[in-house]
């Protein structure tokens, strides 16, 4: 998984009743895009350093959705 800045990271709830999440990434560790990311997310605007899992996927600004 690769990131840039500004592409959406969304993770799917995993267990009954969780819900999708959706963040902005705002900043890479490393220059490659690989995680950890910086992620601000979109419903309560708390950053946070996340190491995305099986549940996550990246979705960039050009695909059809506009960077937050």
């Amino acid at each position: 998984m690769n990131a840039q800045l500004g592409d959406r990271l969304i993770l799917e709830g995993t267990h009954v009743g969780d819900r999708r999440r959706i963040g902005v990434v705002v900043e890479l560790r490393h220059p490659d895009g690989s995680p950890p990311y910086l992620v601000r997310w979109l419903d309560d605007g708390h950053e946070g350093l996340v190491f995305p899992g099986s549940d996550a996927r990246i979705e960039h600004p050009d695909e059809g959705r506009p960077a937050a």
